[in-house]
């Protein structure tokens, strides 16, 4: 539910590769291939010859190597943490790492772990069962097709309000159901097979786990369905449905509300935003007419497929062939460590994160990001005053939004206890249960209450950022701010081809397809006028059409309207940090270093983070589901739109990197 649009850890260099403090490292480029013909490969093909894709990864470049490395100096708070003589949250992070890491326990355990709500099901014997059964679910994962959570208010983006969430699908998203396609189908027969599999590993004989994985895949159709698509979830006005709490029950009147509402702590006097009205309709008639043993049948099969990653070897095992070599074509599972140091990030993320930072974000780079993020807000500051097309209306509004924005480096001011989590170091799954109750009460316990703006949707070791559309801010985590993105002292060219582009795609979210759509306060509100609203879309629809077009190879193509905010993103941020780095050089020429201009080692540096090597699953998978085009296409179908990029490699029309110039995009 919650609206944040999120640059997605996609791709990385050369493991190992150290700084060269302003240089470009030759041998990372391919010269054989010429940057007016494909720059992605001249920028990057050098690097791709010399490091395939790890057996462990679906993909591996820029985005994957910095993750390792930051593993790697996670890994080194948590075996201090897990040292005798730790206190607090201190101890209890130490412990839930070391929990994961009892291999030895967990296997001994087996599927015990689950077997209190598989009993729960089991107990199941009349529909009058059914519903309290899913409102005690709400306490824990998502195991029901709906979900209570907090979501900011689009409409008063002040405070929190409760939102009802569609859920209840195993694989990546609705069209996987229903779509004709050789690669589909052999996902779809994979997934029957995964099912049953599961299934007998919990005791089921192959003919009953069989027909259970049937029935399984037949009910989650019916709620695919009802699900909204991608496009449509990138749309804020088709997922706000404000409603009081009587409209709810009216939607679903077989579900108790009342009962699961004070389960949770909620009023029922706040503001109920249903995300897919239609899908609630679903649900409810599911509720009515679905055969209860069809309904124990999916619950079993939701408390399996949430806890196996957290159980056995036979158990991870199956989980890992379907959710990793399947669908990413990934062959051969992390180290162990590596998948422990990630849970406790993603499960005790304050506490790590604290700690993280105390220790690897220092403060020059805290001071460095803010001078350049003052520096490329004076450069859309520049653009939204020039724009020829705005008229004053929307011109004024649009400064508002700009001079509202709030940028936030590093981490949170203000990191969570998890002092009610409760970890034994031979328990890993009842540890996470712990964490995931945690999780929800914080989370119910905001609604009805204002947004608290420091509050932060990733971890600090976190290599990513992102722009919150509800609270205008754009946010750093200090996991990212390494090299090649970021160094405080290397030479601008390299930072603003980089971590400036990054800092200026996340600006740009605030004047994409969808963050237009907010205001500077964060509220779902139109402060365009009929033209220049009229003139943004045909800007935009430029955009989308050169995605939607490009062949990527084997005829396939992105979905234009899916991956269009990201690819604006990349075009206005790219096009302001060249802006703010021309702007820092105050009228001086950069240096020539290694051969290469300025204005050359800008466009490299921008080619270089999106380094990259992708399996063809992965690869798949990230054109059906995912809002940020393919590495490859970051780059290249970016520069394509950029006189700039022209005149400092020499290209010219008929070149592969220069499109027409009445099919140039073009956003300010």
């Amino acid at each position: 539910m919650r609206r944040i649009l999120i640059l997605s850890a996609l791709a990385v260099l050369c493991a190992g590769q150290t700084s060269n403090r302003g240089a470009i490292d030759r041998s990372t480029l391919d010269p054989t291939c010429k940057p007016c013909q494909d720059f992605y490969r001249y920028a990057t093909g050098g690097w791709a010859d010399k490091n395939p894709i790890p057996a462990d990864q679906g993909s591996w470049g820029t985005f994957p190597e910095l993750m390792d490395a930051n593993l790697e100096r996670e890994r080194t708070i948590l075996d201090a943490s897990a040292a005798p003589g730790m206190t607090g949250d201190r101890k209890r992070l130490g412990d839930f790492y070391s929990a994961c890491m009892n291999t030895a326990a967990i296997d001994a355990a087996g599927a015990r772990p689950l077997q209190p709500a598989l009993n729960r099901i089991a107990a199941i014997s009349t529909r009058r069962d059914l519903v309290p059964w899913l409102i005690s679910a709400e306490l824990g994962r998502n195991l029901t097709p709906t979900r209570i959570v907090s979501t900011p208010d689009v409409n008063d983006a002040t405070r929190i309000i409760a939102g009802i969430a569609e859920e209840g699908l195993s694989l990546p998203e609705r069209d996987y159901y229903f779509r004709d396609d050789a690669a589909t189908k052999a996902i779809r027969d994979a997934f029957f097979q995964h099912v049953t599999k599961m299934m007998q590993l919990l005791g089921d004989s192959p003919e009953t786990a069989a027909a259970e994985a049937r029935t399984v895949f037949d009910f989650e159709t019916v709620f695919a369905q009802s699900t909204l698509t991608r496009v449509a979830r990138r749309d804020p006005y088709q997922s706000d449905h404000d409603m009081e709490f009587a409209k709810v029950k009216e939607l679903a009147p077989t579900y108790d509300w009342d009962a699961a509402f004070r389960l949770l702590n909620v009023p029922e006097s706040v503001t109920v935003d249903v995300e897919n009205p239609e899908f609630l309709k679903t649900f409810n008639r599911q509720l009515e007419s679905a055969p209860l043993e069809t309904w124990k049948t999916w619950l079993r099969w939701r408390v399996l497929n949430a806890g196996a990653q957290y159980l056995s070897q036979a158990f991870y095992d199956e989980w890992f062939h379907f959710s990793s070599t399947v669908l990413s074509g990934v062959t051969q599972q992390r180290p162990r460590w590596k998948t422990c140091v990630a849970a406790a990030d993603r499960s005790l993320g304050d506490t790590l994160g604290k700690l993280y930072m105390e220790k690897y974000f220092p403060a020059e780079s805290q001071r460095r990001m803010q001078q350049l993020i003052v520096n490329m807000r004076a450069a859309l500051g520049d653009e939204l005053r020039t724009a020829d097309w705005l008229e004053p209306e929307t011109r004024k509004n649009a400064l508002l939004k700009l001079d509202s924005f709030d940028p936030r480096i590093g981490g949170t001011v203000k990191f969570r206890s998890y002092s009610d989590v409760q970890v034994a170091r031979d328990g890993y799954l009842a540890a996470k249960d712990s964490v995931e109750l945690d999780l929800r009460r914080f989370d119910v316990a905001k609604i009805g209450k204002p947004v608290d703006r420091t509050e932060w949707s990733m971890t600090p070791p976190t290599v990513n950022a992102y722009y919150s559309s509800q609270r205008n801010s754009i946010t750093f985590p200090a996991g990212i701010l390494q090299f090649p993105f970021f160094e405080a002292d290397a030479d601008d060219a390299l930072n603003y081809g980089a971590i400036g582009a990054v800092i200026g795609h996340e600006m740009g979210h605030g004047f994409d397809d969808q963050g237009s759509k907010f205001d500077a306060a964060g509220n779902l509100k139109n402060w365009w006028t009929d033209q220049d609203k009229a003139n943004f879309e045909k800007r935009a629809a430029c955009v989308t059409n050169q995605f939607e077009t490009t062949d990527v190879g084997g005829g396939a193509h992105h979905t234009g309207k899916l991956v269009t905010g990201e690819a604006m993103g990349d075009l206005g941020g790219l096009t302001l940090a060249y802006k703010a780095y021309h702007k820092a050089l105050a009228g001086k020429t950069a240096p020539v270093i290694d051969g290469f201009t300025g204005d050359q080692r800008f466009f490299l540096a921008w080619g270089r983070v999106w380094a990259q090597n992708q399996r063809p699953e992965e690869q798949r998978q990230q054109l059906a589901t995912n809002p940020h085009p393919l590495a490859k296409f970051r780059v290249n179908s970016t520069l394509e739109n950029m006189p700039e990029f022209y005149a400092a490699f020499g290209c010219k029309q008929g070149d592969a990197m220069v499109r027409p110039v009445a099919e140039q995009c073009k956003l300010w």
